[in-house]
């Protein structure tokens, strides 16, 4: 399975637009993707309802993980999204 840990880059967490943000990104990855916080349990990463209950703040660290093929690219993208707080999916890691 691969993974990705990251710390969340919007100062206000996963809440609202950045969780929205998220989710579309999840979506458009074409994998499956789960995302925990370090010590919960994984969710669907493409599910606007069980992100924004993860809770997550900003500067707290997540993990992203899928075991589909093709997950590496997607992985990385979504970390870069997290991680620097994006307005959008990166086209280029």
């Amino acid at each position: 399975m691969a993974e990705r840990r990251v710390n969340v880059g919007w100062a206000e967490g996963l809440h609202a637009r950045p969780a929205s943000i998220f989710v579309r990104a999840a979506t458009a990855a074409g994998v499956p993707v789960t995302i925990a916080k370090a010590d919960g349990n994984p969710v669907n990463a493409a599910s606007m309802l069980a992100v924004l209950g993860l809770g997550a703040q900003g500067g707290e660290e997540i993990v992203l993980a899928s075991d589909a093929e093709g997950a590496d690219v997607a992985l990385d993208r979504l970390a870069k999204l997290v991680a620097e707080g994006l307005d959008e999916l990166p086209e280029t890691v």
